[in-house]
């Protein structure tokens, strides 16, 4: 018999894969799209007292770096949150989390891993009834990089209180305990999913980051061939549920 938690957590995955069928993704490429997510990252981050102190833009110059992937989530389409997912390697070491920890950020690419460094998370304050699912749905293209780039490591480098959530949803280690971060002027903690792992436990729980490889093609390819950036992409995740496959192969 299964207990209630159990049951909880596979309504909560029915309704999020309910409401995927509802939401799109777009890789941000234009300077009108830019200026939507500023102004939703400005509006996110005031709501929860977390603007930068330094900041003069909710743009900053990686959000342009090559490795970089800015995404902006539609709901209805509507634009309710955003994320940038950066693929950080021992020969682009550019990376959100090692500007604040960057002895164990380094500790990792000299050790020969590749990571993937999600940074710039932000939820529309005004969806209230939506809250519990957002952050669940603006996490996704996160999983899919690991899987496109086969990446070793996903890092989280958030506020302590929101530790919990990734160690429950993403099987997260500590990697550096709380430490004050002066950019902020708060305290902050490195967590890091290790992708292998974790991978058949999570598309088993959340079918939501399942996804068919020419969707990971459309987030994430940038080569010639590719051509221009689509307008918008479709989840493919019910396509993927009877398909399950490791975090990387």
């Amino acid at each position: 018999m299964l207990n209630n938690s159990t049951v909880t957590t596979k309504e909560f995955s029915t309704k999020l894969l309910s409401i995927l069928d509802a939401v799109e993704y777009r890789r941000i490429e234009s300077q009108e799209d830019f200026e939507d997510i500023a102004r939703l990252r400005y509006k996110s981050y005031q709501e929860r007292g977390v603007l930068p102190l330094s900041a003069s833009s909710m743009l900053d110059e990686v959000d342009f770096d090559d490795h970089a992937y800015v995404f902006g989530v539609y709901l209805y389409e509507e634009l309710v949150s955003t994320i940038r997912v950066h693929h950080v390697t021992p020969t682009h070491r550019i990376s959100q989390s090692a500007g604040v920890f960057p002895d164990a950020v380094n500790a990792f690419l000299d050790a020969g891993m590749t990571l993937i460094d999600p940074a710039r998370l932000a939820i529309d304050p005004e969806l209230d009834g939506e809250r519990s699912a957002l952050p669940f749905l603006t996490v996704r293209p996160t999983i899919m990089a690991a899987i496109y780039f086969n990446a070793d490591r996903m890092l989280q480098h958030i506020r302590p209180a929101h530790s919990a959530f990734y160690r429950r949803y993403f099987y997260a280690d500590t990697v550096v305990p709380p430490t004050f971060a002066s950019i902020y002027g708060f305290d902050l903690t490195l967590l890091a999913s290790r992708t292998r792992e974790i991978g058949p436990k999570l598309l088993s729980r959340f079918p939501i980051y399942e996804s068919q490889p020419y969707e990971r093609r459309l987030m994430f390819d940038r080569s010639p061939l590719s051509g221009m950036a689509p307008l918008t992409i479709l989840p493919t995740a019910r396509l993927a549920r009877q398909h399950s496959m490791p975090l990387a192969s």
